[in-house]
């Protein structure tokens, strides 16, 4: 799938979200859950040998951090046994699971999820009967590393980030340069003076 398939089935949430939340808020939801389900996808193959190793050192007394890390092969973890397909499973328990999923990753990776205030993102779903609706589309996007490279991720965030921009008020082109502008810019400040 190309960036701009992936974009559009990404910014697809958006349709469910018309009505209970305004348009400049799309974002609030949508990057939080990309971000969330990139990073499922990324610790997906270690989850099993990540999870074993959190029960033994966690038996033993042993701080898991350490232990943890090396096993998931990247530099963030998460302990919980849940993922966004098997909260998607349990739609009576999603919200409190949902809290608990996020709980499970390593502090630095709760930081950004409390910096998108993605509590009261979860809250607000909820009240608006969406939580599962969202959690449910987002748990069936491929995000796996093998599928979309990190540079196809970023030009995937880059094209969310831009619409984003784009229906809130504020003015046009200031959230978003394009990349050829840049590379013009570059190039005309390198010219040699003749």
């Amino acid at each position: 799938m190309n960036q701009q398939a992936l974009s559009a089935l990404i910014w697809s949430v958006a349709d469910l979200l018309r009505g209970d939340f305004k348009q400049s808020e799309y974002g609030r939801v949508i990057l939080p859950f990309t971000v969330l389900r990139r990073l499922d996808c990324v610790l997906a193959p270690t989850k099993a040998a990540v999870l074993a190793e959190y029960r033994d050192k966690e038996q033993a007394g042993l701080p898991f951090e350490p232990f943890v890390l090396r096993k998931s092969g990247v530099p963030f973890y998460n302990v919980s046994a849940l993922d966004l397909p098997t909260l998607a499973g349990d739609q009576d328990h999603l919200r409190a699971n949902l809290h608990a999923y996020i709980q499970g990753f390593a502090p630095d990776v709760r930081d950004i999820f409390e910096h998108f205030d993605f509590a009261n993102t979860v809250e607000r779903l909820h009240k608006a009967g969406l939580l599962y609706l969202v959690v449910e589309k987002f748990a069936h996007i491929e995000l796996h590393p093998r599928r979309v490279d990190n540079v196809h991720m970023g030009l995937v965030f880059e094209e969310l980030i831009r619409k984003f921009a784009e229906i809130s008020n504020e003015t046009a082109g200031e959230h978003f340069t394009p990349r050829e502008v840049i590379r013009l810019m570059v190039s005309l400040l390198f010219i040699e003076d003749d």
